[in-house]
């Protein structure tokens, strides 16, 4: 197929901030986590499917299957779609109570 360009399951970007491996990185629609650390204008690798632990706010509780958002100002993830401002990212595939620090995430990819 002469238009196959990769799998995409990583996708190389420039870092628009400084980041720290594992890092959730959203970039306009695109989210994945930063597989490395990058400064502001540096190559970025972010992965784009897969699971991951993810920080969540404390007071949101998540059943496996739940759509799982991106809260970008906070850094974490929420049941909370913020009337579209949290774009969903992902499924719960752990259950997550109130109150609790982590889910892990099924990436949209």
């Amino acid at each position: 197929m002469k238009n196959y360009v990769q799998p995409g399951d990583s996708i190389t970007v420039t870092a628009a901030a400084a980041v720290t491996s594992g890092d959730g990185v959203l970039m306009g629609s695109l989210f994945g986590i930063a597989s490395g650390t990058a400064a502001i204008g540096e190559s970025l690798v972010l992965t784009t499917n897969g699971v991951f632990t993810m920080p969540k706010v404390s007071t949101d509780a998540f059943t496996v299957g739940a759509t799982v958002y991106w809260d970008d100002s906070a850094s974490v993830v929420t049941t909370d779609d913020d009337t579209g401002a949290n774009p969903a990212i992902g499924l719960a595939v752990t259950v997550a109570g109130n109150p609790s620090g982590t889910v892990n995430v099924r990436l949209n990819g």
